[in-house]
């Protein structure tokens, strides 16, 4: 454990002479080095100690950024100027980034510490972080078992106590669904909420970075700080954002939306019934529970994975072998060196997927899948666009179980997208959505509870997560 609750305690205790921040990023690397077993991290950046006296200074004298001596990890398929970024990939081993990444950029104005670079499925293609040239990463609270994908090593170094927060991404769910298997908060933004330059793009249409925490305040000041308008982005929203750290202790009674799409067959016992007593809470705490309908919910995955697929075909054609990365010594002509270059340099799940995605796209295909499904996340969003006229929120499970044991599902590809079948939706919307821990299951393991809201509603989720926490 920490001997802090939260970033507002840790700084306290700077103020107050009773923490030291190089002795504190000194303990972070000692638990990195004592637990590389976990394999959460793919680089560890030792020199973040080198900025903790001046950074506790501006601490002491009241000059620091609203994330001063935050210790932060960020997943490996975002920019960190001079710092590796493999997105997990042989494709690209070796490759040193020359920029930071918009969000990195905010963290160090805002005087955080990043610690290291964390594992992650390769490209962020995964649901188990089984998907990765570093190796899987183990959850902490069963070494038995997967921490979630695909920002896995993000959870699992939060969950672990390896760092403060953590930075992930989220295509399908890749922030909540790790957050639920490791028992930590995870946040979704709305899609353009924080900026993408400098994310290396999976499926750009629904990719979103965003905060993993412990508490909600750090998950808060994470977000605040992140989010905003950058002109580096096309699809950046700009929007004022809110005060989230002052703001989400505000005790709202809210309308919250429950469908029964998301409580039918596949869905362990265990986890609907500590999910209806968490309903049941809500309805004695004066809040307005509302039956509502998805019409179009069990279209989501089918929808999802053609359209992610197409653009991950489309995003990772850029990695050939001809300019950076990873280029094969057997090719013989261009077209030889193209092929064995990315024949060598992906895993096999990121073959499957571009496969997929090419044949989705290709002609004679181009309208029985890809144009088609464009059609049915129109739908999708329109079913949360009327939904959100009733409701202020939607509760829904995170995933179907609680984390599986490694290798359960590696031969089974359908099986593993089917885990993405509650959080995939918000993506596909472009709405936020929050997951956090509500109880374990007779294993000990952790079962996450998702919420999602309208777009740019982030602070009710920020504010429901709070009330339930202080229960």
């Amino acid at each position: 454990m920490l001997p802090y609750k939260d970033l507002k305690e840790k700084q306290e205790l700077i103020r107050n002479g009773q923490l030291s921040l190089k002795e504190n990023i000194q303990s972070f690397l000692k638990k990195i080095d004592q637990q590389s077993d976990l394999n959460a991290f793919n680089f560890v950046f030792a020199d973040s100690i080198e900025l903790a006296d001046a950074i506790e200074k501006k601490i002491i004298n009241g000059s620091a950024g609203k994330l001063a001596g935050m210790v932060i990890a960020v997943k490996d398929v975002i920019a960190i100027k001079n710092k590796p970024l493999t997105c997990s990939s042989r494709i690209l081993e070796g490759f040193i980034s020359i920029y930071n990444a918009t969000v990195v950029q905010k963290l160090i104005e805002e005087d955080a510490l990043i610690i290291g670079k964390t594992n992650c499925d390769e490209f962020a293609m995964g649901g188990s972080n089984e998907n990765s040239a570093f190796g899987p990463v183990l959850n902490p609270l069963n070494k038995k078992h997967v921490p979630g994908g695909s920002s896995g090593g993000s959870a699992a170094a939060v969950a672990a106590h390896l760092c403060d927060a953590a930075i992930g991404t989220d295509t399908g769910g890749s922030i909540r669904q790790p957050a639920s298997y490791c028992g930590i908060l995870g946040l979704k933004p709305t899609y353009g909420r924080v900026s993408r330059y400098g994310l290396t793009a999976y499926a750009s249409s629904f990719d979103s970075i965003g905060p993993m925490a412990k508490n909600v305040y750090d998950l808060a000041i994470l977000l605040e700080v992140m989010s905003g308008y950058d002109e580096m982005d096309s699809t950046s929203i700009n929007k004022p954002i809110d005060s989230f750290h002052t703001k989400f202790r505000s005790h709202v009674k809210f309308r919250i939306g429950i469908a029964k799409e998301h409580f039918d067959k596949g869905l362990s016992i265990e986890v609907n019934e500590n999910i209806q007593r968490v309903i049941a809470q809500l309805k004695n705490d004066g809040h307005e529970i509302i039956e509502v309908e998805f019409p179009h919910a069990e279209y989501s995955i089918a929808t999802y994975y053609i359209l992610a697929m197409a653009e991950a075909s489309a995003n990772l054609s850029r990695f050939d072998g001809a300019r950076y990365g990873h280029r094969s010594d057997d090719g013989i002509d261009l077209d030889a060196m193209y092929t064995n270059s990315r024949s060598e340099g992906f895993g096999e799940e990121v073959k499957r997927r571009i496969m997929l995605g090419t044949y989705a796209l290709s002609t004679g295909y181009y309208d029985a899948y890809y144009k088609k499904a464009q059609k049915v996340r129109r739908l999708i969003q329109n079913d949360f666009n009327k939904v959100f006229e009733k409701v202020d929120l939607v509760l829904t499970p995170t995933s179907p179980t609680t984390a599986f044991e490694i290798g359960a599902m590696i031969d089974d590809p359908l099986q593993m997208y089917l885990m993405d079948i509650y959080t995939t939706p918000a993506n596909l919307a472009g709405i936020p959505g929050v997951s956090l821990p509500i109880g374990n299951d007779s294993k000990g393991l952790p079962i996450g509870l998702q919420f999602m809201s309208d777009r740019l509603g982030e602070l009710k989720l920020l504010q429901i997560t709070n009330l339930l926490g202080e229960q």
